[in-house]
């Protein structure tokens, strides 16, 4: 009997059935709701704290400094630190309890609060930082001020990405080398055979934090290094070279350039939109507020409105479409690499225990960043069909 990629397809989808399914599914629906509230409760946070004044008491603080730049530095940090003790209750709930209700966190409290901690910190001065610089911009160049504000939103991603691997992942995380054994020879192999450096293999001890697994192939401009958590290390050894040939494509397809590339263009053109219609709202409402001008530190929480709305509502799918676009490409190329192709479909039923595996064709375009379980294993049943009988495939 011939081989049906479909039916081997639902034969997978079923080892998922009964409560593990609609656990699963109640968790990533869940997740819909959890970004809609989000967007809402920061709306409401930030319009809250202008029409108190707290936006305008904040800024005459701030420039009190004789410098611009410092004024909009230290508004933005106070304002982001006080904007997170507002939603702090919402965020212990989303991020804590509620992976605790799933089963998916493996911290306390206290060591989750910590960890939090580093994160909120490092996003403060990142972001302040960026808008001290997007509002020099802003005061130079009033109206086309989206065009240099791409330039920094843009140069801050890169620096980012380039800086995660080597300072900021490793305030959470240990990374250690990978232990030498079959399966670190295994990926060094893949990755040399493919042009991925391979000097830099490490473990990170992520199942301190979560039941997850993952791994990835991070950095730019030479601070680039394949890891993989421990929770991925703890599978079959086929299981781990079938994720390491996806991450391997990563690399190989270039795709960290061509989302940077594709993440500036949306950039440009929500700041583009919020360019239209600052000066609007600042106009309309500002002098209720006691925001005085483009010029105005407080003119931040106006900013994040806009761009809470525009980018929530109408460029998370776009951004969505883009990243699983992508995750397809690094699928595919994982399956000609490490050519387990059963291998990796009980990845992608692994992942699926808080991914809901089935969802519908709109469902799956505008909420899911990676292909859904069914996408990934219907793919990889088609890569097994026009493979059958090689001796290599597994």
């Amino acid at each position: 009997m011939a081989f049906d990629p479909e039916v081997a397809t639902q034969a997978w989808m079923a080892t998922l059935s009964g409560a593990a399914r609609a656990r699963s599914d109640a968790y990533f629906e869940g997740g819909y709701w959890l970004l809609l509230a989000s967007a809402i409760i920061t709306l409401l946070v930030n319009l809250l704290v202008l029409r108190l004044g707290w936006a305008a008491r904040l800024s005459a603080w701030a420039r009190r400094s004789r410098q611009p730049w410092l004024a909009s530095l230290r508004f933005a940090i106070a304002y982001l630190a006080l904007t997170t003790l507002i939603t702090l209750p919402f965020m212990i709930w989303s991020e804590f309890i509620r992976e605790h209700d799933y089963g998916l966190s493996n911290q306390g409290f206290g060591a989750w609060a910590a960890d939090q901690a580093i994160v909120l910190v490092i996003n403060t001065l990142i972001l302040a930082l960026l808008f001290s610089g997007v509002h020099a911009v802003i005061r130079r160049s009033p109206r086309d001020w989206w065009l240099g504000g791409t330039a920094l939103t843009a140069g801050v991603l890169v620096v980012t990405i380039a800086l995660t691997p080597v300072l900021f992942a490793p305030l959470l995380n240990d990374y250690t080398p990978l232990p030498v054994g079959p399966t670190r020879d295994a990926i060094v192999s893949m990755a040399r055979a493919n042009g991925v450096p391979a000097d830099n293999v490490v473990l990170v001890d992520a199942s301190r934090q979560s039941r997850r697994i993952s791994a990835n192939v991070a950095g730019l401009f030479g601070t680039t290094r394949i890891a993989l958590n421990d929770n991925l290390l703890k599978q079959p050894a086929d299981e781990v070279r079938a994720v390491m040939g996806h991450e391997l494509g990563h690399y190989v397809l270039n795709h960290i350039w061509k989302l940077l590339m594709a993440l500036t263009l949306l950039i440009a053109l929500l700041l583009w939109l919020a360019a239209r219609a600052l000066p609007a709202v600042v106009a309309r409402w500002g002098p209720g507020w006691g925001v005085t001008g483009l010029d105005d530190p407080a003119i931040l929480p106006i900013g994040l409105t806009l761009m809470t709305l525009i980018g929530t509502f109408a460029l998370t799918p776009a951004v969505n479409t883009l990243i699983r676009t992508q995750e397809m490409e690094a699928d595919r190329f994982g399956l000609n690499v490490a050519r387990a192709p059963d291998n990796f479909a009980s990845i992608a039923m692994k992942l699926s225990q808080y991914r809901k595996i089935e969802p519908g064709p709109w469902e799956e375009a505008v909420f899911y960043d990676h292909p859904s379980g069914h996408t990934r294993v219907l793919t990889a049943m088609r890569w097994k069909a026009e493979h059958l009988g090689q001796p290599d495939v597994r």
